[in-house]
């Protein structure tokens, strides 16, 4: 008999807000699709939390009573990360970790986190290194607990800051030359999409997961990576189409989601070209998912916000059986 692969996932915990704007409904929501992004990166939830607030504490997100229930439960079932739903302030991420002693991550970070793991090419990787530098620079004292821990000392207030000071110049700097590669690439890109010819060009969108490049695959008779798991293709891949003696271009690019972080949309700006460049969005939706309007919304919002809304747009409804 075959023995089963064992795959240690990090045990994990996450959490969110019911506020005005969020809706208990709304929030369970996002804790699925959470709970999804962080099997992804290899994760498992054991539990959740939320809490029920006019609008998250400045300083440690959650309540302080909640913070201190989370943190038992943390101790008693031995969790090494806590996720939360919404973005925290570096002021936030500090307190809680120095509360809860674990690793303490946002949805942004998480999704980083998932683009780093999943960049194949040097582009992607160079993409995904920027949108996370991007994150980290406001971030960096927080980096800097193992000192604080010890700061009783004599002397010891100056390096800290010092090595910290010296982390933002290393990081700004870093983040000046990855602007500078992209660049460099945006332009090889553009000649190559400007060599393609009069060719239509089609583009396929849609939320992550929906199946963008199973349909690919299948339009294309080529074989892109797929996988039931979020953000399985990162890189743009184009194929030349033929059906009924029509040729065209057909694009396969990375799937959307909700909250997703700016610092991605913007250092994903290439290959979301594709998508403003195309002549035609096929827009694909998972017709099984329970959510799968709001995911539309999703989507709609992000091609608004690249200028790509008005674009003719076929929507496919993927699925369905």
């Amino acid at each position: 008999m075959l023995e089963k692969e064992t795959i240690n996932f990090e045990k994990t915990v996450i959490a969110g807000v019911i506020t005005q704007n969020q809706s208990e409904e709304k929030l369970s929501e996002y804790l699925d699709e959470l709970e999804f992004l962080t099997f992804t990166a290899g994760g498992e939830v054991i539990k959740r939390f939320s809490q029920k607030m006019e609008r998250p504490n400045p300083k440690t997100f959650l309540g302080t009573g909640k913070i201190e229930e989370i943190n038992l439960y943390i101790k008693e079932n031995d969790v090494k990360t806590i996720i939360f739903d919404d973005e925290l302030t570096p002021a936030q991420q500090k307190n809680i970790q120095k509360v809860l002693d674990v690793k303490v991550l946002d949805r942004t970070n998480l999704i980083l986190d998932i683009f780093a793991q999943r960049a194949e090419t040097s582009y992607a990787r160079t993409q995904v290194e920027l949108a996370q530098y991007q994150y980290l620079l406001p971030r960096l004292t927080g980096m800097w607990t193992h000192l604080e821990r010890q700061r009783g000392g004599i002397g010891m207030r100056g390096p800290g800051e010092t090595e910290i000071e010296t982390d933002r110049r290393i990081v700004r700097d870093r983040i000046a030359l990855l602007k500078e590669k992209i660049k460099t690439i945006d332009r090889q890109m553009s000649v190559q999409r400007g060599n393609r010819g009069a060719l239509v060009r089609v583009a396929l969108v849609g939320y992550t997961n929906v199946g963008k490049s199973t349909l690919m695959n299948v339009i294309s008779k080529s074989e892109v990576f797929v996988e039931n798991k979020l953000f399985a293709t990162l890189d743009t891949t184009v194929r030349k189409v033929v059906i009924k003696n029509l040729p065209f271009l057909l694009s396969d690019t990375v799937g959307f989601i909700r909250k997703l972080p700016t610092q991605l949309v913007e250092s994903f700006k290439s290959t979301l070209d594709e998508v403003r460049e195309a002549d035609l969005l096929l827009h694909v939706v998972d017709i099984s998912h329970p959510e799968f309007e709001d995911h539309i919304a999703s989507v709609n919002q992000i091609l608004q916000d690249i200028k790509s809304m008005g674009k003719p747009t076929i929507m496919v409804f993927n699925k369905i059986d």
